[in-house]
């Protein structure tokens, strides 16, 4: 993952613009976004899922 500062229409431009470190993008990559060409590349759908399940499971690790 890359770590960066850029806008766009998730609920973490709000947490972003307070300082706080955001994470997003989680989901599959592609390209088109919200256009009527996008699309996502399915062999991106279960390494992004093991992510966020790895993801999960440190916080919940964490916060035992």
């Amino acid at each position: 993952l890359e770590m960066g500062q850029f806008g766009g229409g998730s609920d973490g431009n709000f947490t972003g613009a307070l300082g706080i470190p955001t994470l997003d993008g989680l989901g599959p990559t592609g390209d088109g976004v919200h256009t009527k060409n996008e699309y996502i590349e399915v062999s991106s759908l279960v390494p992004r899922a093991q992510l966020m399940a790895g993801l999960i499971a440190a916080l919940s690790e964490r916060n035992r």
